[in-house]
């Protein structure tokens, strides 16, 4: 099993002491997470993409390239861009680019994204954002894999003999179908023969280990070899502690100030309690052996081999955060990678880099 980190680069008050940080200082802990998560022998760092508030993670290529500068081993991913609402042939830019610099550590996670914000500000509405979703990724894997290209699309100007500068240094890039509890990202990983990257954060497992079915269903469907089908999945919170009791007394304070935020926001949360999150929730929070264990009980219904858990403190003191994530390295990593194998190709370049 493969483990990433990730942010969405949330900009909120921090939810147990209510201190809000400048947008300076945000950044700077977003690059203090991916440089410890590559000290610490994560496999990947991702960054997500949205584009209203309270996130600021609304250009990641420029994250990711600077991360690109300062690391040397640890893969980077996006989670997700937002194809449904970018060029394709932009997004291929930044992205063939970042490619580069990065030495061909870049994967992407892509799906239409949520919102109804970041959707306005857009000016696309709901009912096409599957369609442009669907069309942009046709476009974008073409351009990737061909040096010219003829193409037309509905929601862009037609491309004709097109020459998109610079070829990527992989080739292909892989590339995640990111899921949330719609089929359609599912269908089109299927259809490509993509991995798909479950969400599996605002629910209980059973939504999620459904659409995982159908993705694998779907799979074989268009004729690719099921021992090829590969998944990941999300976490929606890890604290990990020597003790089950330390770990829930360290953590409760975190949960509530959450559950406040979501009140203010007008949501409704799923999990009321602490016990109910740690119970029915993808939260790997608990004792090391208590982690491992819930892990497998998801790895029964999803089969996945990658596992993502958040990159920043988020209400955790700084100490408490990285005694937990070392925590995850020694005790926890170790037998995961033993017991759940791990995707089914080199975790590294998609392929040899071409001469471009």
């Amino acid at each position: 099993m493969k483990f990433l980190a990730i942010t969405l680069i949330v900009h909120a008050p921090d939810p147990v002491t209510g201190e809000l940080g400048s947008t300076q200082k945000r950044f700077r802990e977003v690059i203090d997470s991916a440089l410890l998560a590559e000290e610490l022998g994560f496999d990947g760092f991702g960054v997500g993409e949205r584009h209203e508030r309270p996130f600021i993670s609304s250009s990641p290529p420029v994250v990711l390239s600077h991360l690109a500068a300062l690391t040397r081993r640890i893969r980077l991913f996006t989670a997700v861009t937002t194809l449904s609402l970018l060029d394709p042939v932009r997004a291929y830019e930044d992205y063939a680019t970042l490619d580069h610099l990065s030495q061909g550590r870049l994967e992407l996670i892509i799906g239409k994204g949520n919102g109804a914000a970041q959707r306005e500000l857009f000016q696309v509405s709901p009912e096409e954002q599957w369609d442009r979703n669907a069309e942009s990724y046709e476009l974008f894997r073409r351009i990737w894999r061909q040096d010219k290209v003829t193409y037309a699309p509905h929601y862009r100007p037609e491309l004709t003999e097109a020459e998109v500068w610079p070829r990527p240094f992989q080739q292909p890039v892989r590339v995640w179908h990111g899921s949330a509890t719609s089929r359609e990202s599912v269908e089109l990983a299927a259809r490509y023969g993509d991995p798909l990257f479950s969400a599996n954060v605002t629910n209980p497992i059973e939504p999620y280990a459904e659409l995982v079915r159908h993705y694998r269903e779907r799979w074989a469907h268009h004729g690719h070899d099921p021992a090829l089908a590969t998944v990941g999945a999300g976490t929606a919170g890890y604290y990990a502690a020597p003790t089950s009791q330390q770990a829930l007394a360290d953590y409760r304070p975190v949960f509530e100030g959450q559950l406040a935020l979501q009140k203010r926001l007008g949501l409704d949360p799923v999990f009321q309690t602490l016990e109910d999150f740690v119970e029915r929730s993808s939260a790997l929070i608990g004792s090391p052996q208590q982690v491992i264990e819930k892990v497998h009980r998801y790895h029964e219904q999803l089969g996945h081999s990658v596992l993502h858990l958040h990159a920043e403190a988020s209400g955790l003191t700084d100490t408490q955060h990285r005694d937990s994530l070392e925590l995850f390295q020694s005790d926890i990593a170790p037998t995961l990678r033993r017991e759940i194998p791990d995707p089914p190709w080199t975790w590294g370049p998609a392929a040899t880099p071409t001469a471009h």
